[in-house]
């Protein structure tokens, strides 16, 4: 009955039904499913046999980008796909628009965008026969023959895999895995190209998430481990091998026998090379799938994966070089594997790989190098290794500037490093992209690269040749700028050529010292002047002309404004009070008694007192203001109870002030002396009651035989114990005691000699701004506000 059925059977009619359309899941791609309707149809039209069959088809769009014009893209899509019917064209074009702005895929994505045909297969996979489902059985036999069966065999299975509807029904198959597991078990070190060939069927079930448990089952994944472990172990031996024929030709070249022993070995281990690479790239990426697993991440850390990687980044293949790389920054994210990068030099292999001509290498490169930047130690390899200029060069590249900017932007942090983007062309390209940005707003990746390049002076000269400043200024004051700003407030704290060119700018900053303007942007301008200490600057004329000391006197009352503007109109006030008629003029306008309001206010912020005092450092310089701090307020006396602060800086600011206020005042002279040596003498004290006595006594204070050191002498009689207002003084006769008696009666004619430079004083110099409270000086700014997180 068949048979006559099949013989009636003339003509085939094939019907496509309900196409419908969606997007890929990872891939810039349209996904059509449609149902196909097959039907034999007999001599006289009618029906014999019918069969239905739902498939799709993969629309790749490659050339699908951020300036693709979708109507025309999706126009073509209908026009060449016939399974899409003209009318779905609207939405065609709303689903071309949804993959243009989908964001990038995350690592995960990103691995499983790389299909099992993505992997170059070698010739050993070509096959004259087409691989059949329903043959599966006799495929699992030629597993139990000799190695050129078993490869075949393993070959056929491997093109049923490549297809992913035949994957259930494979592992729906015990045995044929069971018996692909057991052959690679045994088998492995005997055929390169067997081992290849199973770990690709497997690597095509690891290819999606619901199969890795089955590829962790049969032990794929240590057995991969093992196998690397072991490929680079003979790709070592090999190079030993070629190192010593090499060699021996080099000391006989005349040695005919020697040199073509040595091509022929060359030749072998090219042959060789090429199929262990291969090897190596899918045990990698089937490694690089399970690992989506953090679990069997840590497992596979365990047993060395980050040394496997970075010794793979000696090779030379693109495609394997990607996939270390690739794996490597997956890893980066966590310390541990971070700190076995640092120990196996990952840094320096990589840093060959930049620049390079793969686009898709460097790409994943400066990844992986911007996630090991965040590491201080990993960012020293960097340097060491060159990468400053290499990084720098790449900025010319659109497409690798953002992330190259980044790692140099971390680079620039470390104040050992600034100065060598000077000898680069970094800062030249910089200043081309900020002058390029007109008055759109700046990246902030750029401008924070550029706030910490110009806190070093080489740089800051770099940026201000030509019309650099000037063009900077501009843009700054043009857009308030606060971040432009505070880039030129770093280029301001270097002395010399640098900061003479801001002389012509003055009265520019000055006019934004206003209520009008926005508080921030105000801040970056009283710092950049506080920042011009320039001997010949009149900043009397410039006070006056803007009408600024009212608007300073305001600012120092607590609460008128926030601490950051507070503290820079005090550091504002300390640099022109270097000069004298400007001094005069803030005594006069009552700003003193403010500075000490102030300091009652902000006692417990070191950098507020060590900056006011430091005013006052300035003002004891000049007869007029002098004479007002030590009659007209109590200000020596707050310098006092500041003298012994347990903050250092301010500790040094207050004793030279004191020492320059006793010298002009007797009274307040005797006061200071008494209170240095009721302080020393009271921490002497304090020592010799804190000091537990044993029995036996101690031997700073008694001899063994339990005689004091001075036998009948008073222990204060010591002229070593004199006191000085820098402690004990020692024993060398520097300072004779009787200095003591001279100061008190004002006479210092026959000791001068002896007085220490910090008793004489002198007119400060113009970068003598004291360190603050916190151990930097108040202009220098650090800047470090990127927050882009480590690339996962």
């Amino acid at each position: 009955m068949e048979k006559l059925q099949a013989e009636d059977a003339r003509y085939l009619k094939r019907k496509v039904k309900s196409a419908s359309l969606d997007v890929h899941p990872t891939e810039k791609a349209l996904v059509v499913q449609y149902e196909v309707e097959a039907t034999i149809l007999g001599e006289l039209g009618d029906p014999m046999i019918g069969e239905r069959k739902v498939c799709q088809k993969i629309i790749r769009l490659k050339s699908l980008n951020a300036n693709t014009d979708i109507a025309s893209l999706a126009r073509k899509v209908v026009e060449e796909c016939r399974l899409i019917h003209p009318s779905k064209l609207p939405e065609v074009e709303q689903l071309l628009y949804y993959l243009q702005n989908r964001k990038k895929a995350n690592d995960k994505q990103e691995k499983q965008q790389l299909s099992p045909r993505d992997l170059t297969q070698y010739t050993g996979m070509e096959l004259d026969e087409q691989a059949n489902i329903n043959s599966i059985d006799n495929y699992v036999e030629l597993l139990y023959e000799d190695i050129p069966e078993k490869v075949r065999g393993a070959t056929l299975i491997f093109h049923l895999a490549l297809n992913p509807d035949n994957l259930e029904e494979l592992m729906q198959n015990e045995m044929a895995l069971g018996a692909l597991a057991r052959v690679l078990r045994e088998d492995w070190k005997q055929s390169v190209d067997l081992a290849t060939t199973i770990i690709y069927v497997f690597f095509c079930f690891s290819s999606y998430s619901q199969f890795h448990g089955l590829v962790t089952h049969y032990k794929i994944g240590a057995l991969c481990m093992n196998i690397i472990e072991h490929e680079l172990k003979r790709y070592d031996l090999w190079q030993d091998e070629l190192q010593k024929k090499k060699k021996a030709c080099e000391e006989d070249p005349e040695n005919q026998n020697l040199k073509k022993e040595h091509e022929k070995s060359l030749k072998k281990y090219q042959s060789l090379l090429t199929k262990q690479e291969q090897l190596l790239r899918v045990a990698l990426f089937l490694l690089l799938n399970l690992a989506e697993d953090t679990r069997t991440e840590l497992k596979m850390r365990n047993k060395n994966i980050v040394h496997m990687l970075v010794k793979t980044l000696d090779r030379d293949d693109e495609e394997l070089l990607v996939l270390a790389v690739s794996f490597l920054k997956k890893l980066s994210i966590f310390v541990e594997n971070k700190n076995d990068m640092a120990e196996a030099y990952a840094v320096e292999k990589l840093a060959r790989l930049v620049p390079c001509e793969h686009e898709e290498l460097q790409s994943t490169t400066l990844r992986l190098l911007l996630n090991l930047s965040f590491d201080a130690g990993l960012r020293s390899q960097m340097v060491q290794a060159g990468l400053i200029p290499k990084l720098s060069s790449l900025l010319a590249d659109e497409g690798q500037r953002q992330r190259s900017m980044c790692i140099l932007y971390h680079l620039s942090v470390d104040d050992r490093f600034k100065s060598m983007f000077a000898y680069t062309d970094c800062i030249p390209q910089l200043m081309k992209m900020v002058f390029d940005c007109g008055e759109d707003r700046m990246d902030a990746e750029l401008i924070s690269f550029c706030i910490n390049l110009a806190a070093n002076k080489r740089n800051a000269q770099v940026v201000c040749e030509g019309n650099g400043l000037k063009m900077l200024m501009k843009r700054a004051l043009k857009l308030k700028d606060v971040l432009m700003m505070k880039m030129i407030r770093n280029l301001s704290q270097h002395d010399g050529f640098t900061k003479n060119l801001f002389i012509d700018y003055v009265g520019d900053l000055a006019a934004q010292i206003s209520e009008d303007e926005a508080e921030e942007f105000v801040i970056e301008c009283l710092g950049t002047l506080a920042n011009l200490t320039i001997p010949d600057l009149d900043w009397e004329l410039v006070l006056k002309e803007y009408n600024l000391v009212p608007y300073l006197k305001d600012r120092l009352k607590p609460g008128s404004a926030e601490d950051d503007l507070i503290l820079e109109v005090v550091i504002m006030i300390g640099t022109v009070s270097m000069d004298d008629s400007c001094a005069a003029l803030l005594a006069k306008s009552g700003i003193i008694p403010a500075l000490i309001e102030l300091l009652n206010a902000q006692q417990e912020d070191d950098e507020f007192v060590c900056q006011i005092v430091y005013v006052f450092y300035q003002m004891v310089f000049h007869q007029a203001t002098r004479d007002v701090i030590i009659k007209d307020t109590q200000a020596p006396a707050y310098l006092i109870d500041l003298m012994h602060d347990k903050n250092a800086e301010i500790c040094k600011v207050c004793d030279n002030t004191l020492d320059i206020i006793a010298e002009y005042d007797e009274e307040w002279g005797k006061k200071i002396q008494s209170e240095k040596f009721r302080w020393h003498n009271s921490q002497w004290l304090e020592m010799v009651e804190n000091r537990q006595m044993d029995e036996a006594g101690e031997p700073y204070m008694y001899g063994d035989d339990g005689e004091p050191f001075d036998g009948d002498r008073d222990i204060l009689e010591r002229p070593d114990l004199f006191y000085s207002p820098d402690g004990i003084i020692p024993p060398d006769g520097a300072i004779s005691p009787d200095f003591y008696a001279d100061f008190q009666n004002g006479d210092l004619g026959h000791t001068i000699g002896s007085v220490p430079e910090q008793f004489v004083p002198t007119a400060p110099s113009a970068g003598g701004r004291p360190a603050t409270a916190y151990g930097f000086r108040p202009d220098e700014q650090f800047f470090y506000s990127y927050q882009a997180a480590a690339s996962r």
